[in-house]
């Protein structure tokens, strides 16, 4: 019997530096095939560049908008004081950060983008399920924001060019320059995005502080005009904090939950750049709940004031800056709306997206592509119906996107840190057959937790001013809650579904 040589184990394909991250092992083949392309695969460990400010900044370009305005301003349109609604803000702000930090996790520790992270749970092919449904959200989304950019573009031209503008011929209920405008703004932010992830992070550093200094501004004109702070803070609630309030808070709650339930998703998208664990855990803490609840301080401040002043809540900050007399003061608050709207549109609902519908195909759409589908979408989808109301934008709007995508963070979240305690294999994130192919790229598993959760949160909502009606009546009363319903049944639908499987293939 003659001896032979012991098989040397495979050489790894991916290695753990000290500071935990991981990446694809020097010397090791890049992840090839019909599931990678140059924009889904892993960042080097020297391109994962981003900084705790580079984070803050990115949030504070984003919590400062005008959609993000307009939540706030909502809130006392619809009958809250100052005090309810920015505590309704805050609370939901800390409560969306908590899924927000858990995925994101997975960007700087492994350099992939959301819809790669995605494999892990849903299967490689599986993935474009979430991938999908978050990217159509990004359309509407897109859509809604490059509307209020058109509107601040028409003001601005109004107030240089005249009257010939603002009276312009109606089309569809609008101005023609009204989707002139409309069209302008949305040409620009594709030429941001053709430009790459380095221009965004360029920009998002500069416009952050300039946004909160305009909001400051319209806060000291509003409290002008009213006479000081005092009126601002006096107007009382138009519900009290009996029942009237609490009916309202609970869907107010979920409503502004949904606002970041987005990127409580793909925030891996970012964090995928970030330097350490500590940078996007400290730069999202101190970015999204103080600058969102400072945000909406200012916002519920000025939008009192102009109850005050004009006898009505103006919750539109473009429509209540075309009241000014001043054209110094107008030119200055329309341009604060358009930075602050281009931050927040080209950083939230074009980079996730584009990525998402790149997922779908990877050798066949670009990032770049996936931002042109997502731009063509974001006009498709009707963006001045959702913007038109504030009870149709917070209930049904926000209500639906917190209850579907709450839905997907709940089974991200289970399998990510429950199952693997945050353990990925990247190349077989790329690779048919390996553990995350499941069946034939599918893990129906995901997928009836997903369907599950997602009808017992927005099967009993109300689909007003889209439609009339609720699809399943009987579920009304889970509607309210939707964010944490569909979190928490994928959650544990999830989790009971894996068990099984684990034990079949024990």
């Amino acid at each position: 019997m003659t001896d032979t040589a012991p098989t040397a184990p495979p050489p790894p394909t991916q290695v753990t530096l000290a500071d935990g991250r991981v990446e694809i092992a020097p010397g090791a083949p890049a992840p090839t095939g019909p599931y990678a392309n140059e924009d889904l695969l892993p960042v080097p460990v020297e391109k994962r560049t981003w900084t705790t400010y580079n984070f803050s900044a990115l949030w504070v370009g984003m919590a400062h908008n005008t959609a993000s305005w307009t939540l706030a301003s909502g809130l006392i349109a619809v009958g809250m004081d100052w005090k309810q609604a920015v505590l309704t803000i805050a609370l939901a702000n800390v409560i969306v950060l908590i899924p927000m930090l858990l995925t994101g996790h997975a960007g700087p520790k492994y350099g992939i983008p959301f819809p790669v992270f995605a494999r892990a749970s849903f299967g490689i092919r599986g993935a474009n399920l979430p991938a999908v449904v978050r990217a159509l959200v990004a359309c509407g989304w897109f859509g809604i924001q490059t509307w209020i950019g058109g509107e601040a573009i028409y003001f601005l031209a109004g107030k240089l060019i005249g009257t010939g503008w603002t009276d312009a011929a109606k089309v569809g209920g609008y101005a023609w320059t009204m989707w002139l405008s409309f069209a302008i703004f949305w040409a620009l932010q594709v030429v941001i995005i053709y430009r790459g992830m380095e221009t965004i992070r360029r920009f998002e550093n500069w416009a952050a502080p300039f946004v909160l200094v305009g909001a400051f501004v319209m806060l000291w004109w509003m409290s002008d005009k009213a006479g000081g702070f005092g009126p601002l803070l006096d107007q009382p609630s138009k519900l009290g904090w009996g029942p009237d309030f609490w009916k309202l808070f609970a869907p107010a709650l979920m409503g502004m939950i949904g606002f970041w339930s987005t990127l409580s998703l793909n925030i891996p998208d970012f964090t995928r750049y970030g330097r350490s664990q500590k940078a996007q855990t400290w730069g999202q803490a101190l970015g999204l709940p103080t600058t969102m609840t400072l945000f909406a301080f200012l916002s519920v401040m000025v939008t009192s004031g102009s109850q005050a002043v004009y006898g009505e809540a103006i919750w539109d900050p473009v429509q209540l800056a075309a009241k000014t007399d001043s054209t110094v003061g107008l030119l200055f608050a329309l341009v604060t709306v358009l930075v602050a709207t281009l931050s927040v549109n080209v950083a939230a609902n074009l980079v996730s997206p584009a990525f998402d519908f790149s997922n779908i195909a990877p050798r066949r759409i670009s990032f770049r592509a996936g931002a042109l589908a997502t731009c063509v979408l974001g006009v498709l989808i009707f963006p001045w119906k959702l913007y038109s109301d504030p009870q149709g934008y917070i209930f049904t709007w926000l209500g639906l996107v917190g209850g579907l995508l709450g839905t997907v963070a709940g089974i991200l979240i289970a399998d990510y840190w429950i199952l693997r305690r945050a353990r990925l294999d990247l190349a077989d994130l790329y690779r048919p057959g390996g553990r995350y192919w499941y069946e034939g790229g599918w893990n129906w598993r995901a997928v009836v937790a997903f369907a599950v959760g997602g009808v017992l949160a927005v099967g009993g909502a109300s689909f007003k001013p889209l439609i009339d009606g609720r699809p399943i009546p009987a579920l009304a009363d889970l509607a309210d809650y939707g964010w944490a319903v569909g979190l928490g049944t994928s959650m544990v639908l999830y989790l009971v579904l894996m068990a099984t499987r684990r034990r079949s293939t024990v």
